[in-house]
């Protein structure tokens, strides 16, 4: 099928520099999201799990700005007046080393953000009957992706030929819903825990910034991956400029929502200390109280009442 939109080495060079940009953004917020999770923190307390999969997030999407630069600098530098073709036909070559390992590492990454929010549903509802269908589109993403991935490294054709877009649309919807589904099951549990405790408060809940945040990152995501899928239905190149920005963007929205945890724990915290300030000057003016007005002895007379039924008279102490 003919392929419409950008040429293909202007989408690479394109999607190199856009994602280089994002990649940076990304490691910042994983600066902050170390500091996040460390600061302040016995080394006992520090979810080991989630510092282990941020890590494999950076490391996965540093492989992969490498390899996108060593893509480019190949079809635009080494290759471009060896290659038969030219630029054009190297970026169009799906079976080229550095396109199958760019695809495999993007699998990879979305595997591990999606494996993290369905942990999150379990961790917040603690039931497996609510990740049972969320496990089964994650286990859907690993099967179509992995087969579009070799599909890829063995085609003859162009990426958008019939048989492989299926498999790939097949990919997309199955992380669309499983992001979607557990994003919702996850701020949905936090919005009623938080709707239960905050009965009979005039204040607003501690919990609703994270769960605007999980809304926040579920939507940015989903719309980069909508707009992913409408470009392979569609038959765009632009799909190749998405797919390299989906990867820090799929960085981003992790550490966003750590960070904003962090941050509502940051003022949690302050609150504890205003109460708790709060109180030692309540405690301090009722002790001044107490110093200013001693407390005097105090004399307690007790009155007997007695009836006397011979006589139909009440009779007073020892009167």
């Amino acid at each position: 099928m003919a392929s419409s939109g950008i040429p293909l080495d202007t989408g690479a060079l394109m999607s190199a520099v856009l994602e280089g940009i994002l990649y940076g953004f990304s490691v910042l917020m994983f600066i902050g999201t170390i500091w996040a999770l460390i600061y302040k923190r016995r080394m006992q307390d520090v979810s080991r799990p989630i510092t282990v999969v941020a890590i494999l997030l950076l490391v996965v999407s540093t492989v992969h700005m490498v390899v996108t630069i060593i893509r480019v600098e190949d079809g635009l530098v080494k290759y471009r007046d060896t290659y038969p073709g030219g630029p054009v036909a190297y970026f169009g070559d799906l079976t080229q080393q550095t396109y199958v390992i760019k695809h495999g590492l993007y699998i990879l990454q979305t595997l591990l953000a999606d494996g993290v929010l369905i942990y999150r549903c379990y961790v917040v509802w603690q039931s497996v009957r609510v990740i049972i269908l969320p496990s089964m589109l994650w286990c859907s993403v690993a099967v179509t992706g992995i087969h579009a991935v070799y599909s890829v490294s063995q085609a003859n054709t162009g990426i958008f030929a019939p048989g492989l877009t299926k498999w790939i649309a097949a990919f997309f919807a199955s992380t669309i819903t499983t992001n979607l589904l557990s994003s919702g099951l996850l701020a949905y549990r936090i919005w009623i825990i938080e709707r239960d405790v905050c009965k009979g408060r005039a204040m607003e809940g501690t919990l609703m910034p994270i769960v605007r945040v999980l809304i926040d990152a579920a939507v940015l995501y989903s719309v980069v991956l909508f707009s992913l899928l409408i470009c392979f239905v569609s038959s765009n190149n632009g799909e190749s400029v998405l797919t390299d920005l989906v990867m820090p963007i799929m960085s981003i929205t992790f550490y966003m929502v750590l960070i904003r945890i962090a941050i509502n724990r940051k003022n949690r915290g302050h609150l504890s200390v205003f109460s708790t300030a709060h109180r030692g000057t309540t405690d301090g003016t009722e002790q001044a109280n107490f110093q200013q007005y001693p407390m005097k002895p105090l004399q307690v007379h007790i009155s007997q009442f007695t009836q006397d039924d011979r006589t139909s008279a009440y009779k007073v102490g020892g009167e």
